[in-house]
């Protein structure tokens, strides 16, 4: 037997060492140490050897086996760094070449405005509140005393999903959201994507978004209003930008005004961007109209408060001198990079 497996240790070192390559490697490994192997065979008829055979015999094929493996690894190491040094010779590599450019991307417009304006009013101490943009009719209308008779309610004006459940038309809905769950006082913004059912045009979309602000607390007045929208177009605008009102109506809020702000570009000379008026039309606003407070739970006797909410495409396009709203949409890099 000790012959046998002096043989066998024999014609394995040959064959291994006359591999070619990592395959016929691996078939000698298997003839020899596979578990149908001949070493294998040997040990697994260990039960017919004497008592005395056994412990001699078991000793020399393990040792012959130990052997054969590291014989095969050694081997295997060759075959890879000999791999590495030829796909190296082959694939050669010019270091002096100019590599690959990498276009770096920056924030869209939208985005842009969205985080100045975020920026501003966290500064005033505002936090930032989130809703759903696919609504209940409650939230979006109901609550923000809007009739059911109002026009805005129409299938011309609201894409519906159902007679209750509707795409969000104003992130007025997140108020009222935060109202019914929130004690006063209350100071949050709320920046979001809206749906209205407008033609796509230079100055309309069907998707756009909003960023409307609220506050609640005692002793709220119009005054309050005022001295926030004149900081926030100072700081989003320019310094030397001015604000005024003009009586307007929204059913939400009383009593309700539509916010300009003096061009930007000309100072209320008159330019091309404000049309010659010398102001641009920025954002609607008012105090929160007292049935609003008492549909959401709170107590218009005790609380007031303001609101307000304007377009962001609306201010990208004035403070990027853009002239078409499809251009933010379009996803073109060479107009987007300008940005």
């Amino acid at each position: 037997m000790q012959e046998k497996i002096s043989q066998i240790r024999q014609k394995a070192l040959e064959e291994i060492q006359g591999a070619s390559d990592l395959a016929k490697l691996n078939d000698v490994r298997i003839k020899y140490l596979g578990k149908k192997g001949e070493l294998t065979v040997i040990l697994r008829g260990m039960g017919s050897l004497s008592p005395e055979e056994r412990p001699v015999v078991g000793s020399l094929v393990n040792k012959v086996r130990d052997e054969l493996e590291n014989k095969i690894q050694e081997a295997e190491k060759a075959f890879e760094a000999k791999a590495i040094e030829e796909k190296l010779l082959n694939e050669n590599i010019d270091v002096t070449m100019p590599s690959k450019k990498i276009s770096l991307g920056s924030n869209h417009p939208i985005t842009q405005i969205i985080n100045n304006v975020k920026d501003i009013f966290i500064g005033m101490g505002y936090e930032i509140a989130d809703g759903p943009e696919v609504e209940l009719a409650t939230y979006n209308f109901d609550k923000l005393n809007t009739p059911p008779d109002h026009p805005a309610r129409d299938v011309q004006d609201t894409f519906y999903v159902t007679d209750d459940i509707i795409l969000r038309s104003q992130t007025s809905s997140v108020q009222a959201r935060v109202m019914e769950m929130q004690k006063p006082p209350i100071k949050i913004i709320c920046p979001g994507a809206v749906y209205r059912s407008d033609s796509v045009d230079a100055t309309h979309s069907p998707v756009f978004h909003q960023i409307e602000g609220l506050v609640i607390d005692k002793n709220i007045s119009m005054a309050d209003l005022k001295g926030t929208l004149d900081m926030f177009a100072k700081k989003c605008l320019g310094e030397k930008t001015q604000i005024r009102f003009r009586p307007h109506h929204f059913p939400f809020t009383e009593p309700s005004a539509e916010a300009d702000v003096s061009c930007f570009v000309c100072g209320g000379k008159g330019c091309r961007v404000c049309k010659g008026e010398g102001w641009i039309e920025l954002l609607g606003c008012g105090m929160v109209h007292p049935n609003v407070l008492k549909n959401c739970g709170i107590d218009p006797e005790e609380y007031s408060g303001f609101a307000f909410g304007f377009g962001v495409e609306r201010i990208a396009m004035a403070k990027f001198g853009i002239d078409d709203m499809r251009l933010l949409y379009e996803n073109d890099v060479r107009f987007l990079k300008q940005f």
